[in-house]
């Protein structure tokens, strides 16, 4: 069995990587977003992560930010992670150049059904991410897992330090949305501690950083936001970014 396959068959992913194209497509950045589809998700809080990630897709402000770099675009695939051998791609590897690519990405987001479950398998999402973007059919000069949860426990497959070193081994930066509480009230105060976790165990690589959601509410702009700065690559200073 061919290597790929075995990797493939071994993570128990829905789609296939893909294999590089002889001739890859240039952009300036290749985006994984890795969502949190783990037991503590409810699926009305799959569907609320969505709808959020396809309006920040869709803002003029991303969009003015895609339109500004050296490409005037880049790739992105959108995936849920749960245990160890359900984390699944939702969104294959698409070139957003402009407000219709925007929309189809915004359209296939919302469409499947929940596709993974489980125990938080942090380490085995990051090397996801990792394969993913050594393994599809772009060239970015920049390459960026984004990694959103609600903790940092992990409960099976490999060790978040593992996935992690796996990334930057690459040349990946991992950046991290921290959900701090998704039943608070707006202005109900939240801790720091998760993105505190978040810089001493997951983000790393040049200019890594973490954006914090306070509650429901406060989800889709710090999507929106943290999308921009990742785009744009201006982000640098401190880890806890827009906190």
């Amino acid at each position: 069995m061919p290597l790929r396959a075995a990797a493939a068959l071994t993570l128990g992913l829905a789609a296939p990587i893909a294999t590089p194209l002889a001739a890859q497509t240039p952009v300036d950045l290749e985006l994984v977003l890795l969502a949190d589809s783990s037991g503590s998700i409810s699926n009305d809080e799959i569907a609320f992560q969505r709808a959020g990630y396809a309006r920040a897709m869709t803002d003029p402000r991303v969009l003015a930010a895609i339109a500004s770099t050296s490409t005037a675009s880049i790739a992105v695939t959108y995936v849920e992670w749960g245990q160890f051998d359900s984390q699944q791609v939702v969104v294959p590897w698409m070139l957003i150049a402009g407000p219709d690519d925007a929309e189809r990405f915004a359209a296939a987001i919302m469409a499947p059904p929940r596709l993974a479950r489980g125990r938080n398998a942090i380490g085995q999402a990051l090397i996801l991410g990792r394969d993913l973007i050594e393994g599809n059919a772009f060239d970015g000069w920049r390459r960026i897992i984004d990694f959103s949860a609600d903790s940092t426990g992990n409960f099976n497959g490999p060790a978040i330090e593992e996935g992690r070193a796996a990334a930057l081994a690459a040349g990946i930066t991992i950046n991290g949305l921290a959900v701090h509480c998704r039943d608070c009230a707006a202005g109900s105060g939240y801790s720091d501690d998760l993105a505190a976790e978040f810089e001493a165990r997951i983000i790393g690589g040049p200019g890594a950083f973490v954006v914090s959601a306070e509650n429901p509410a406060a989800f889709a702009e710090a999507v929106r936001r943290k999308l921009i700065l990742e785009i744009s690559g201006l982000h640098g200073g401190p880890a806890f970014a827009g906190r």
